[in-house]
């Protein structure tokens, strides 16, 4: 495996450099904002309003003789919110064949329940367990989804950071529905930061990027994903020099999602309302392309313009 204490060091000084130039740059930018602030933190009267979908999933109960994840070792121990012996992950983990399908199989199996069976909701980060009852949360909520569930299956597994850009097809559904938000991102694109999984499956690290189902790939036209694929170069670009591999989510992100919801909580419900459009075109689309193979093998013949 990699040089862990090497790695750690890496991202820990890219995340505080990122973070410390952020922190700087959103104090001035919020003060500039503060009449975009109070315009538009909140819903109008006749806006729609945002309704969480119902889980996509039932959630099993752990029983007794349940295998449960033991080791301390780095990628393999609990940390940040990401919890792999919570009764909620290890119950699904057994459910999901940990200690029954070999590596690879079982890392495919986590990947494609996290990516395909829970949905992406700007939410306040919070911790596996809470996740995986709500059945929604952030990308970096989903990764910790994912790496939770190998961990748990004893599979090392660690999050890919980094400050990125994104495709057209993207930024309008995630970014550009929201005035403010668009500013803030106009103004701010460095400080966005995205993620990826990592597994360690057979000998070496494979990527996972669970934050889009199916259905919002396909609204944006771009390829389904599989276990393996990287997103970036298909919908995200990195910031050069920004990518980092931990262990544990960073401090703050958390803090920091909780007070975009404080400071405008419309924003981010007109963001999880396009979410859900997103979804339901997409949907449309497979099924007007025959299928979700159909539709993969189409998308990747044509693959979009990625500005």
């Amino acid at each position: 495996m990699d040089d862990y204490l090497e790695l750690e060091r890496q991202g820990r000084r890219t995340y505080w450099g990122l973070m410390t130039k952020g922190v700087l740059s959103v104090g001035k930018l919020l003060i500039t904002s503060a009449g975009d602030i109070k315009r538009l933190r909140q819903p109008k009267a006749d806006d729609a309003r945002y309704e969480r979908p119902p889980r996509r999933y039932e959630l099993p109960t752990m029983s007794l003789g349940m295998r449960v994840a033991s080791s301390r070792e780095p990628y393999l121990r609990p940390t940040r919110l990401c919890d792999c012996r919570a009764p909620e992950v290890v119950a699904l983990a057994h459910e999901l064949g940990a200690y029954c399908l070999d590596d690879q199989a079982y890392a495919e199996a986590a990947f494609h329940f996290a990516k395909e069976r829970m949905v992406l909701e700007i939410a306040p980060i919070d911790g596996v367990a809470e996740t995986l009852r709500r059945g929604t949360g952030t990308c970096f909520q989903l990764i910790t989804v994912f790496i939770a569930l190998c961990r748990a299956a004893g599979i090392p597994a660690r999050y890919k950071i980094y400050a990125t850009d994104m495709i057209r097809q993207w930024r309008e559904s995630v970014i550009d529905v929201d005035p403010l938000v668009k500013k803030w991102y106009d103004s701010l694109g460095y400080f966005l930061l995205e993620g990826e999984g990592e597994a360690y499956v057979d000998g070496e690290w494979r990527v996972a990027h669970v934050g889009p189902t199916a259905e919002r790939q396909a609204a944006a036209g771009i390829p389904i994903t599989g276990f393996g694929e990287d997103s970036l170069g298909i919908w995200f670009f990195a910031q050069p020099g920004t990518i980092m591999r931990l262990e544990s989510l960073p401090p703050m992100l958390a803090t920091g999602s909780k007070a975009l919801h404080l400071i405008s909580p419309g924003s981010m419900e007109r963001i999880n309302i396009s979410i859900m459009r997103q979804i339901a075109k997409g949907g449309e689309i497979i099924r007007d392309q025959g299928g979700l193979e159909a539709y993969d093998a189409w998308a990747r013949l044509r693959r979009p313009q990625t500005a």
